[in-house]
């Protein structure tokens, strides 16, 4: 059996560029949501929520439209890097982003909220940039869980089939990522193909997830819970 290592390797380099963008992007958006109170919060609350109810093929369409090529942001692209954007595997790493940035954001919301913040307050008063809060204070504070849903939104960017599929499409040797190269070998009746891929991706995921949770101390709290 011949495998093709080219959706693996394009799956991981899809899934590590997301996260890095939806980490970046995620921690703004948490702090902007817990911190300030603005018009329009709540809708755009909603918003980063909505990905996690709506079907992949919905969301995959959305962004063909705002993506396409007849779309003003698929025109400046075109525009300034010379190819369209959608069916390239950069469309892919929009497509996770959109899968996986909802998850960072909830997750470092939620770390934001829980931390003392009296600390805060006390670096304001001594004169802190709010900048400087973040990065001396609120960030270390949060980091154990924001790093636990990193490396979630980074399997599950590495997962990511339906709105990949829409606006990146099924390309041998281009767009094809490593859970729609799953998808055609099963299609084709190749299960042995189809099961090692499986055991690939979860293998890497599940290395990837127990790293985090170890470099985050979830397992010493459990074992001290427990004993």
């Amino acid at each position: 059996m011949q495998i093709d290592w080219f959706p693996l390797w394009l799956s991981l380099r899809v899934a590590a560029i997301s996260t890095l963008i939806s980490l970046v992007f995620g921690l703004w958006l948490a702090w902007l949501l817990t911190q300030r109170d603005f018009r329009g919060r709540n809708v755009l609350d909603a918003g980063v929520t909505l990905p996690f109810v709506l079907p992949p093929t919905v969301l995959g369409y959305y962004l063909l439209v705002l993506l396409g090529r007849n779309s003003p942001i698929g025109q400046m692209y075109e525009w300034l890097f010379g190819q369209p954007l959608v069916f390239t595997w950069q469309a892919a790493v929009v497509a996770a982003i959109v899968h996986s940035a909802p998850l960072l954001v909830l997750s470092a919301r939620a770390a934001f909220e829980s931390i003392d913040h009296t600390y805060e307050r006390a670096a304001r008063t001594l004169g802190a940039s709010e900048w400087r809060v973040f990065r001396s204070v609120t960030l270390p504070l949060a980091w154990r869980p924001i790093l636990a849903a990193t490396a979630v939104a980074f399997a599950r960017s590495l997962g990511d089939f339906g709105v990949t599929i829409m606006i990146a499409g099924n390309i041998p040797g281009r767009t094809q990522t490593v859970a729609v190269a799953i998808y055609d070998a099963v299609e084709a009746g190749n299960g042995a193909l189809a099961r090692t891929l499986v055991v690939i991706v979860s293998a890497v995921a599940l290395l990837i997830l127990s790293l985090a949770n170890r470099t985050a101390g979830v397992y010493p709290k459990s074992r001290q819970a427990a004993g």
